[in-house]
């Protein structure tokens, strides 16, 4: 627990640095004030993983990456320095000016989930995949940074994920040969302390669809608790969209009118389809900005942002071809170069089939074209009982966001275009999920945030909650109190209220038995180290590899190796030239 906690640190320090610094040069440009702290710390680490992929086309991330992170983040801070003493004495003024009590309450609730998270990240149960290619990505990267035809070697190899990058970056492998695994629950501390301020709006009843999406976050991760010590791109994909959607339903429910964050948000969302790419219709949210850049013909501004996109994405594309051949693998309907190292087409084909499959609850490829009437009915026995409750909620709210909509359109009630948008956008990624491979996992965070956004957003408009949060005086009244007819709101708030607090506490209580019953007086110091799996030697040209001697796992410490004796020929001399199909 010690070494998260340390790692945290150099997280917390290095991204903040980096984060503000860019944030910096943005609102220098373009006016804003950045209203959240966490917008730094998200900042900084999509610059990190930016910045680790393409130091992969050159070397090992490694020792020299972050000798190189820390000396830009020295830079940085002495450049801003009087920015930045200005900034926190301005945050110290405004503490100041606050209730002292619920100051102090709040920094001991954070630091509470800080070391709640730091405990659940140092133990818990790794992935399957983590002892698959999980491991041996960030390894690859670590040692080596990118190899051309990887994917030859281990075809899951080939899943190329920014995600990996940012945990070869801070695994901190280069000290001692342990490489820590503390990405992915630093991004569910993070969150944790975003859905803090779902406190005020369940005391006031003022209910709306980022209050839902905070709930439905905190559901999510009180399940991964024990597994967020895993660096599983799933993990980042999930707790990513999570915070994407909220910050952007937090701006446009404080009517916020700057495009920089909006903007910003949707750069994130590129960053999101690089970490897993059946994200990729996150980038729906995209219409929002674009529109208003478009209308009000701001060329500039729309230069940046899609730079600041471009720029987040080209090393992943990069890094595909590299790996795979192929420029998104294993979708093969996209063939832009020829290289000698690129994956069979039969076999990426294969593979593709394989995770939809897979997804669908069935391992014989030979049942993809199934009909989805004969699958459905099947996989959806399989789905927990919360699952299934959350996966009807979620379809039928799709059913009601179109009647929804269609109101909108025809003017029966209140149109608010920007949630609509964020309400389109999750359903139509639910849809997306549902209907190609749908493995809980890999898309929970639409089924989640699809009935939360969509009947939070109608409860919302049907409890006349205006811009600002209060309810909305209609001509000759007081208020929801003023009118016999309205009176029935402020009680459906709280009792609505009243239900969720009772379901928080309910899943707490859960989580605390859970721990108590599972606690073993272990991984205090050090955190808990990748599963090893039983393997035996082969060789390819004098290059020693391993194959697990039962299973398709290896893990972290056999490298290189593959889940059974590759079949491949060196580039060139050695390991770092890379592979090719024999």
């Amino acid at each position: 627990m010690v070494s998260v906690i340390l790692n945290w640190f150099y997280i917390i320090i290095t991204s903040f640095v980096v984060g503000y610094g860019v944030l910096r040069l943005l609102t220098r440009h373009f006016a804003y004030q950045v209203k959240h702290g966490d917008a730094f710390l998200v900042c900084g680490l999509v610059c990190a993983t930016v910045y680790a992929q393409f130091f992969s086309l050159f070397a090992g991330v490694g020792l020299a990456a972050n000798l190189l992170l820390v000396a830009a983040c020295l830079i940085i801070a002495c450049r801003e320095q009087a920015a930045l003493t200005q900034m926190f004495s301005r945050r110290a003024a405004k503490w100041r000016g606050e209730d002292k009590r619920q100051l102090c309450f709040r920094g001991l609730l954070i630091l509470g989930l800080f070391l709640l998270f730091a405990y659940g990240t140092s133990r818990g149960m790794l992935h399957y995949d983590t002892g698959l290619y999980h491991a041996q990505s960030i390894r690859w990267i670590e040692e080596y940074g990118v190899v051309k035809g990887l994917g030859n070697l281990h075809g899951r190899l080939a899943y190329n994920s920014s995600s990996f990058a940012l945990s070869a970056l801070y695994s901190m492998a280069f000290l001692d040969g342990d490489s820590l695994h503390c990405c992915a629950g630093f991004f569910a501390f993070l969150l944790a302390v975003v859905c803090l301020e779902v406190g005020g709006p369940l005391r006031t009843g003022r209910l709306r669809a980022s209050v839902f999406a905070r709930i439905m976050c905190v559901y999510y991760l009180v399940n991964i608790f024990d597994e967020m010590i895993s660096p599983a791109s799933d993990y980042f994909m999930v707790l990513l969209a999570f915070y994407i959607v909220i910050r952007f339903l937090d701006l446009l429910e404080n009517g916020e009118q700057t495009i920089l964050p909006y903007g910003l948000l949707c750069v994130l969302s590129v960053y999101l389809m690089t970490v897993k790419l059946s994200a990729a219709l996150i980038l729906l949210l995209t219409i929002y900005p674009a529109a208003c850049l478009l209308r009000e013909k701001r060329w500039k501004e729309t230069g940046v942002y899609l730079g600041l996109g471009a720029v987040t994405a080209l090393p992943f594309f990069i890094r595909n071809v590299w790996i795979s051949g192929w420029l998104v693998y294993p979708f093969t309907q996209i063939d832009l170069f020829d290289v000698v190292w690129k994956i069979p087409k039969g076999l990426a084909d294969y593979d593709a089939k394989e995770i939809q499959v897979y997804g669908r609850g069935y391992t014989d490829v030979r049942q993809f074209d199934m009909p989805v009437r004969e699958w459905m009915p099947g996989w959806f026995r399989t789905l927990a009982g919360s699952d299934k409750l959350l996966t009807l909620m979620a379809a039928a709210a799709v059913f009601v966001l179109l009647v929804y909509a269609a109101g909108m359109i025809f003017g029966w009630w209140k149109r608010r275009w920007g949630l609509l948008l964020v309400q389109g956008t999750v359903a139509a990624s639910f849809v997306f999920w549902l209907c190609t491979s749908p493995l809980m996992r890999y898309g929970c965070v639409w089924v989640y945030l699809t009935p939360a956004v969509v009947f939070g957003g109608i409860l919302d408009s049907v409890l006349c909650f205006g811009e600002s949060g209060r309810p909305v005086e209609k001509e000759g009244q007081s208020g929801p109190r003023g009118d016999g007819r309205l009176r029935w709101r402020p009680a459906v708030s709280r009792a609505v209220s009243a239900a969720v607090i009772f379901l928080l506490l309910y899943k707490g209580f859960a989580l605390a038995r859970e721990m108590a019953g599972s606690y073993v007086n272990d991984y205090w110091l050090i955190q808990k180290d990748y599963e090893n799996y039983e393997t035996y030697a082969y060789e390819i040209d004098g290059v020693t590899f391993y194959c697990p001697v039962e299973g398709d796992r290896v893990g972290y410490e056999a490298f290189p190796s593959s889940p059974q004796e590759a079949q491949i020929a060196f580039l060139g001399d050695g390991l770092a030239d890379g592979f090719v199909v024999k």
